[in-house]
């Protein structure tokens, strides 16, 4: 017998089961949630959080902690991608989706917050025994060691083309924005490197919880009488509330009578009641209402002026949603389930009309991160149609001396001035309201007559309002 079959045999160390964080599964829930059923991570989120605080053992430390891991991840993935792809052995369209979330989840742990180093790898290793086996954990181990060999900066420097090659393609590693989002963005705010760079780190950024108190239900007062709410920056009836802040939480909020809107959302609304009339000011429409946030402000507006509101949305249970949001209204309103590009309501029958028509979303990244990466600029082409059929449906809508807001939340000059220009060449018996004293104090909104807010300009979602008068 040699003298190394005498050797005694080092004793194989014990399986260890591996440790459940609770946090880290609901990040890593809500992320293939999005990831496999389009779900959107606002939608998500809150029930996951509502069932872990029932559990119990879950405190408001641990939903902050779910809730940067889940946003984070998402906003930041276009870099994270580019990262892993370095450490990898194969293109990342072979690694297995939910792997490839794990690996995200330890990637913004790494570089995007400040967990120590040893503690983010160890705990993305951990959970991948938990959610993928011990094999594919090894693999996760390894991976995130590699990354954890630079900071972002570094990486950034490895992973993105210099500007002066490809100024697109650096900003969309940079900034983790499609390039296809980064030119048409870039298109619409003109200008030279310094705006774009604004505008793409804004996207990144978590936006505030900002309330509306509806006129004649809730004032701001009441609002502001909550801790740590502050006023909002352009809308009289806007208050922001500070990170953390709940809106369930708030009384107003929870009985209807203000409810969450982007401050945005609230101008276009605003600057459409305001507008300047020929004649009577008795009936508005809400074409496309849902879910209803503007046409429960756009009510509130009227009942102050005893006119009544037609709130409109195609699907049934999106016009539940409206219907809800209007419940307990003090003026006369209805909902109604009705295609706007086939109106059951007469031509001509509304003083006030808005079209919020729905889009590409661009102008809400901020909110909605993961819109960047489900778009394609193909879907401009289906959209398109859509956009100027029901902005004719609101110019045929509205009488002659009445007024047609057409909004939208994207910026793409393919759904704001392409499909104003295309329509208004054929409707000689229209022209254009200038739309900036109607939202006065909000500065930088350009040339003119309409309005194109922006996030790292504004504040809010990157809302788009044309004001448009029906002459004759």
């Amino acid at each position: 017998m040699s003298e190394q079959s005498q050797r005694p045999r080092r004793p194989a160390k014990p399986y260890r089961r591996p440790q459940k964080d609770p946090v880290r599964i609901l990040a890593f829930d809500a992320l293939r949630a999005v990831d496999e059923r389009d779900a959107y991570a606002n939608l998500v989120l809150p029930p996951l959080l509502r069932k872990a605080r029932e559990k119990g053992g879950f405190d408001a430390r641990d939903a902050a902690l779910a809730t940067e891991l889940v946003y984070g991840t998402l906003r930041r993935q276009g870099t994270y991608d580019a990262v892993i792809a370095a450490c990898v052995d194969r293109p990342l369209r072979e690694v297995d989706p939910p792997v490839l979330d794990v690996l995200s989840l330890g990637v913004h742990q790494l570089l995007g917050t400040r967990i120590p180093t040893h503690a983010a790898v160890s705990a993305s290793v951990e959970l991948a025994r938990v959610v993928l086996g011990d094999g594919r954990a090894k693999f996760v181990n390894a991976v995130l060691r590699r990354v954890a060999q630079n900071d972002l900066d570094g990486w950034i420097e490895k992973v993105a083309p210099p500007y002066d090659e490809d100024p697109e393609d650096h900003l969309a590693v940079v900034h983790s924005h499609p390039r296809w989002v980064v030119s048409a963005l870039w298109d619409s705010l003109g200008g030279g490197r310094a705006g774009i760079e604004e505008l793409l780190a804004a996207d990144n950024e978590r936006p505030e919880v900002t309330l509306v108190a509806r006129p004649g239900r809730a004032t701001t007062e009441e609002l502001l009488s909550e801790d740590a709410a502050v006023p909002g920056r352009w809308s009289p009836y806007a208050v922001r509330l500070a990170e953390g802040g709940e809106p369930g939480a708030v009384r107003a909020v929870h009985e209807g009578r203000a409810g969450v809107q982007d401050e945005g959302s609230q101008l276009v609304a605003l600057a459409l009641a305001n507008a300047p009339l020929d004649g009577p000011d008795a009936t508005w429409l809400d074409g496309c209402a849902g879910p209803g946030g503007k046409a429960a402000l756009l009510a509130a507006l009227a009942a102050q002026r005893g006119a009544a509101l037609l709130a409109a949305e195609k699907q049934p249970h999106r016009a539940g949603l409206v219907a809800k949001a209007l419940q307990g209204n003090p003026g006369p309103y209805q909902v109604v389930t009705a295609d706007g590009t086939r109106p059951p309501w007469r031509a001509g029958s509304f003083d006030r009309v808005l079209m919020d028509v729905p889009c590409t979303g661009l102008g809400a990244l901020r909110r909605r991160p993961e819109a960047r990466w489900r778009r394609r600029p193909e879907d401009l082409d289906t959209f398109g149609p859509l956009q100027r059929a029901l902005l004719r449906t609101a110019l045929d809508s509205v009488r002659v001396g009445g007024v047609v807001g057409y909004a939208t939340c994207s910026p793409h000059l393919a759904e704001t001035r392409a499909v104003l220009a295309d329509v208004l060449k054929q409707r000689p018996d229209t022209e254009l309201v200038d739309a900036r004293p109607l939202l006065p104090g909000v500065p930088a909104l350009g040339e003119g007559p309409d309005v194109q807010l922006w996030p790292h300009l504004h504040g809010t979602d990157a809302m788009y309002l044309a004001l448009i008068r029906r002459t004759g």
